[in-house]
């Protein structure tokens, strides 16, 4: 087996950290086996009290649950679809140990290439399919969205990636498992269910200016004929406006890009400072592409809010491990 840890595996944050982008941010205040295999699943969470957005709507809220021993987030309009399987990982239920303890699934920050292995085994049990139809991004904070099919499973995991400079993967082959990777970054999730293909983009604040939902969108209705309005996405844990301080050239930026939403999305504390809403962003980015308002679903969990329950690149001063956002097509 190759070693992808050879390679680039994981967040473009890792070389590139468009989340942080030069700024100090402070965390917020404490304020039965499946036709694909997949193991049964059971309600409650297992390591402690997510801290919630509680100005968030309860009905998208993100569901915890376990899995065979292994903790994961979902958005319930999500998990009620039986063409896809979905998940969003946290710190626990892992191997890792330390700052990387314990579901650390980068290759890239330290940690040992056995342990990396050992948790993908544990995601891919989720999936009831084996490591080798796992296909990974290779995030550089582009707005770049790749076609995979047949020919790119298991690239970044078990082979080398063809490509580079990947932060968005769309594909309408079953149980190919699309992995993007975060510490505080927005996952965004796209499944038609008309069409039957998906979509998971990694949307930084460059991602975002530069409206990777959208561009998503667009490749899956050029390639899979997909109406915007069938699309049902959810924007995934990240960090929240109350942690995401940035300077103002980034301001600027999205001033600029959502011009007439500047009130919605940015708050200005003096000094050149200002709070960022990357959710909310991504939001209008989705619904300017024509999804449907009712057909997204916001977080209420921020990443950055809960550093022991979820990689945060801002709570950890870098020192962290990386989560992976993931959605297949069953058959």
């Amino acid at each position: 087996m190759t070693a992808a840890g050879s390679g680039r595996t994981g967040s473009g944050q890792e070389r590139r950290n468009g989340t942080g982008s030069g700024q100090k941010g402070a965390v917020c205040g404490q304020e039965e086996q499946s036709r694909t295999g997949c193991v049964r699943e059971r309600q409650n969470i297992y390591m402690g009290q997510f801290h919630r957005k509680t100005d968030r709507d309860s009905r998208n809220r993100c569901e915890e649950i376990t899995a065979d021993g292994l903790p994961l987030l979902q958005f319930p309009a999500l998990r009620q679809e039986d063409g896809i399987r979905h998940a969003f990982t946290t710190r626990a239920g892992g191997v890792s140990a330390g700052h990387l303890a314990s579901l650390n699934l980068s290759f890239s920050r330290g940690d040992k290439e056995t342990n990396v292995r050992e948790n993908f085994r544990r995601v891919a049990r989720f999936f009831g399919v084996p490591e080798e139809r796992f296909v990974f991004s290779d995030q550089t904070h582009t707005a770049n969205v790749r076609v995979v099919t047949e020919d790119d499973a298991g690239c970044g995991l078990t082979r080398p990636r063809s490509y580079a400079d990947v932060d968005g993967l769309v594909t309408d082959v079953p149980e190919l498992v699309l992995s993007i990777f975060t510490a505080d970054c927005v996952p965004v999730y796209f499944y038609d269910p008309v069409r039957r293909a998906i979509g998971l983009s990694h949307s930084g604040w460059k991602g975002t200016a530069a409206r990777i939902g959208a561009e998503t969108v667009r490749l899956m209705r050029e390639k899979y004929g997909t109406d915007p309005a069938d699309l049902l996405c959810a924007i995934g844990p990240s960090i929240c406006q109350d942690c995401y301080e940035v300077s103002a050239d980034v301001a600027d930026i999205f001033a600029a890009e959502f011009a007439g939403h500047e009130a919605e999305l940015l708050i200005d504390k003096g000094n050149g400072k200002y709070q960022l809403d990357l959710w909310a962003a991504n939001r209008i980015v989705l619904t300017e592409a024509g999804v449907k308002q009712a057909h997204i679903s916001v977080t209420d969990i921020c990443t950055c809010c809960n550093p022991d329950l979820l990689f945060s690149h801002r709570a950890s001063h870098g020192m962290r491990g990386n989560m992976g956002a993931f959605l297949m097509l069953t058959r």
